[in-house]
């Protein structure tokens, strides 16, 4: 990941409406949810929420598509991914117990969302 995709992430990541937004829509997992429904569940108007979703779209972190008259958001599980990639690539520094609970939660929401498992 490129530096200014990165900063580009954080900065939308960076309000507590868009993070609560971006949080919720990682939550609702692939199927995303319908903006409506996004603004119900965090009690937010609706131009507030456009403006947050367009910043996050933006940033390349949640995507969107049409379903008949709904407009169907969902978190970018791929640019998410590669941003804590881009995050962690360098941690440890030869001490691997730094790095173990963001291994550990990332396993245990990995194993929980694998339905063969």
């Amino acid at each position: 990941m490129e530096l200014n995709l990165a900063v580009s992430s954080l900065g939308a990541l960076a309000h507590e409406g868009r993070l609560s937004v971006f949080r919720l829509l990682v939550q609702a997992g692939p199927s995303g949810l319908p903006a409506g429904e996004v603004a119900r569940r965090l009690d937010i108007r609706p131009n507030t929420l456009s403006a947050s979703l367009n910043i996050l779209n933006h940033a390349g972190l949640v995507t969107s598509r049409r379903d008949g008259r709904w407009i169907i958001y969902a978190a970018n599980f791929g640019a998410m991914s590669d941003l804590l990639t881009f995050l962690m690539e360098d941690c440890c520094g030869g001490a691997p117990e730094v790095c173990a609970p963001l291994i550990a939660v990332a396993s245990a929401c990995c194993l929980a969302a694998d339905p063969v498992s």
